[in-house]
Parts: C-alpha cells; sequence; structure tokens
C-alpha cells in the first residue's frame, strides 16, 4: 500500500462529484493523540479518510463534517472533556463536543465543506444544446448530457431520458433544449427530478401543449409550475450561440439570487 496523501485524497473526492469537507487539526492543548495540522476528508456519509486522533475527536468531526456538508458552512469545532464543558459554543464562537477520551486533552479542528459546482443537465443534441454546454463548461458548472451529444467535453453522460442516476438536487438546473425529439418524455423527466430550476427552449404554446399533456398523466400542479418557458432572458436574441448565452445568463442569474436567499435565511432574524 502506498503512502497516503490528503491532498491525492482531496482530489479523488472532487473527481466523484460528491460534496464532502476537509477537517484540519489547528490546535491542540495537553495530552492528545491529534497534531496540529493533521488534515482528512469527511465524505456526506460521515467516512473520515486520514487520522486526526481518537474516537473521541472522530465522533465529533463525523457528526460536524455532516452538518457543514448541509449547511455549506465552514466552522471551528472544539473538543474537550466533559468535566470542562459549560457551554455548547464557547466564547470565541468553536462549537464545543464533549470528549470521554482518558487522555484528557482539547482539540481545535477547522471543518471546511467543499461546494461542488452546480450541475447542470441538458436535453437533446442540437445546435442550441450543444451551444449552451460550451458556455456552461466556461463558466464553471458541471455537465450532463445524452451519451449521443457529441461534445468534446467532461460530462457526465445519461441515455435517453434516464436522469435518476445523476443524483440532483434543489440546486441543479435542467433545460430541454430536445426542439422536436422526445419533448414531452424530456420534459417529464425533468419535471420530475429534484432540480428545482427547468427551462423548456420552446414557444409558450408548446410549452402550454406539453405541459397540459403532463398534467393529463398526474403530473401535480407544483412540478409544473417549476417550468420557465422560453427559456433564457430576452436579450433579442437570434443565433444558437445567442439564445444559448440568454439561457446561461439566466441560469446565473437564478444562482446568484438562489445564493442571496440562503444568505439571508442563514443571517436569521436581526
Amino acid at each position: 500500500m502506498g503512502k497516503f496523501d490528503i491532498f491525492d485524497t482531496i482530489d479523488q473526492q472532487r473527481r466523484t462529484g460528491r460534496p464532502f469537507c476537509v477537517a484540519t487539526v489547528v490546535r491542540t492543548a495537553d495530552v492528545t493523540s491529534a497534531k496540529a495540522g493533521a488534515k482528512a476528508v469527511v465524505t456526506e456519509t460521515g467516512e473520515i479518510l486520514g487520522h486526526l486522533g481518537g474516537a473521541c475527536v472522530g465522533r465529533a468531526v463525523t457528526a460536524a463534517g455532516r452538518q457543514a456538508i448541509a449547511t455549506g458552512e465552514t466552522r471551528l469545532i472544539r473538543v474537550k472533556p466533559s468535566e470542562k464543558v459549560v457551554a455548547l459554543i464557547d466564547e470565541d464562537g468553536a462549537q464545543v463536543f464533549k470528549s470521554g477520551c482518558p487522555s484528557g486533552g482539547t482539540v481545535d479542528v477547522l471543518i471546511e465543506p467543499y461546494e461542488l459546482p452546480p450541475m447542470l443537465v441538458i436535453f437533446g443534441n442540437t445546435p442550441i444544446s450543444r451551444a449552451l454546454a460550451g458556455h456552461a463548461a466556461l463558466a464553471g458548472y458541471r455537465l450532463a448530457l445524452p451519451q449521443e451529444a457529441g461534445e468534446a467535453l467532461p460530462a457526465t453522460r445519461f441515455s435517453g431520458t434516464d436522469i435518476a442516476g445523476l443524483a440532483l438536487g434543489p440546486r441543479d438546473f435542467i433545460v430541454v433544449a430536445s426542439q422536436g425529439t422526445q419533448d414531452l418524455a424530456c420534459l417529464g423527466a425533468a419535471l420530475q427530478s429534484p432540480a428545482a430550476r427547468v427551462s423548456m427552449i420552446a414557444s409558450r404554446r408548446k410549452a402550454a401543449t406539453l405541459t397540459a399533456k403532463l398534467a393529463g398523466a398526474g403530473l401535480s400542479p407544483e412540478r409544473l409550475a417549476r417550468l420557465k418557458s422560453p427559456a433564457g432572458l430576452d436579450i433579442q436574441a437570434i443565433d444558437p450561440q445567442e439564445i444559448a448565452l440568454s439561457v446561461m445568463a439566466e441560469i446565473v442569474q437564478w444562482r446568484n439570487l438562489d445564493r442571496k436567499g440562503d444568505a439571508a435565511a442563514g443571517a436569521g432574524p436581526a
């Protein structure tokens, strides 16, 4: 077995496309097996890749790591003997975890979540879909494209309309740019996904016809209401590159509005 390298591990986790955080021991006091500077990766399932110290530190890091992944917030935690704990938040703002380890030491750990770029799923193999994929790649979004799409871009591939394996979340985006090829199936798959933002390259009349069919098939009004069509900001776009640019601009706008909303929610009442 080769020597463990935390930076190789971090790189490997980034390539999986799954969220994680990095835990770093920044300070120790009294006797402890943890060493300042030690790093480990905490996965979304709570697995620790690396060594930070004993079991008490590990349990605290697992709990704090999963919280950080869920909230996207960097945090400092402090693991110290139970008899020394008077509050769950210390005066410096560190979140405190009780330790029953016999060594009796105190360990400060910085928990830094790695925020994955949003994923943009594009249905279709059309001039607009290809232009949109190029714009999204330049903007740093993760891409998911149909198997038949020939773009030489780093992307996750899916077959037909099967996007169930993409592990999408509310912060991801879907654009239906099928333009006459399996429009109804593509739109249905998009609206049944967990993505909160779905748009379609289509006229309002066509979108209304398709959503009426999906409503007749039992799709809920709440899911249908997520559709934005025509997709894109009104920049008087004409050719595929311009239309794709307008769609990408709208996605960037949505992303930034969502970020502001999350920040406001995290701030709480004044």
